[in-house]
């Protein structure tokens, strides 16, 4: 019965289904695992990162953009469509900032994006975007926030959240272990715990894995990714060297 309504991405099905849509949904829960925690002076985003090797330039990211001074997202799916839609997103920030001359809030710098995906959607010869973001980012409207939107253009805030691979389980550890009152350092240990339990590597290393946080300094917003050594030592510390265990 799909395959006579899956061609077009604007024609629902009887059961009112989007196919396509869905498909696309599909093909994220394919990808590397991606996790934002929202801490108390910070927001952690930590990802599988797929290619490993030594002949990679040192800071290069495989799912991590920055955006904006004050925003940073996370990806999971595919790297190209991701690419489109995050250079639309510096676009709408550097625009809201050049005429308003203040930065861009979090959410509606998330709301036009999204707008972006919904129409990919509704529109006879395009196909969805074929990603979800987990945006990170502060402003003075509501702190620190964390966002997550999927290929259909919904969006929602959390305060851990998980996309890609394995996401369910991932979701499972974080509602079980995830404290309100979580510091920007219990952070990044959770999310590397729970990249620990999900990934499908064998043994758990700093190359294997992205993390990035925000958080706020002398009334700046700092986005910086960990390296390596860092990751290492947080892995030793929560005794996760040993082989992962996929759940």
């Amino acid at each position: 019965m799909a395959r006579r309504y899956d061609s077009r991405t604007t024609i629902f099905s009887p059961e009112g289904r989007l196919y396509q849509v869905e498909y696309a949904m599909e093909a994220i829960s394919h990808a590397g695992v991606a996790v934002g925690i929202l801490g108390t002076d910070g927001i952690v985003l930590a990802a599988e990162k797929k290619i490993t090797s030594k002949l990679l330039e040192p800071g290069s990211s495989e799912k991590m953009y920055k955006v904006a001074d004050h925003i940073a997202c996370a990806v999971a799916g595919i790297t190209a469509d991701a690419n489109i839609l995050v250079n639309s997103a510096r676009l709408s920030a550097q625009r809201h900032n050049f005429q308003y001359q203040e930065d861009i809030p979090v959410e509606q710098l998330l709301q036009s994006i999204c707008d972006i995906k919904q129409g990919y959607t509704q529109y006879g010869g395009l196909r969805p975007f074929g990603v979800s973001f987990l945006f990170a980012g502060w402003d003075e409207h509501h702190g620190f926030q964390l966002y997550q939107s999927d290929p259909s253009g919904n969006y929602g805030g959390w305060k851990a959240t998980a996309i890609g691979a394995n996401n369910q389980s991932a979701q499972s550890i974080l509602k079980q272990d995830y404290k309100a009152d979580l510091t920007l350092s219990d952070a990044v240990g959770l999310a590397v715990k729970v990249l620990s339990k999900t990934m499908d590597s064998t043994t758990l290393t700093g190359e294997k894995l992205e993390v990035a946080v925000l958080y706020r300094e002398n009334d700046e917003v700092v986005y910086r990714l960990l390296r390596d050594a860092e990751v290492d030592k947080k892995i030793t510390e929560l005794d996760l060297a040993t082989p992962a265990e996929s759940t």
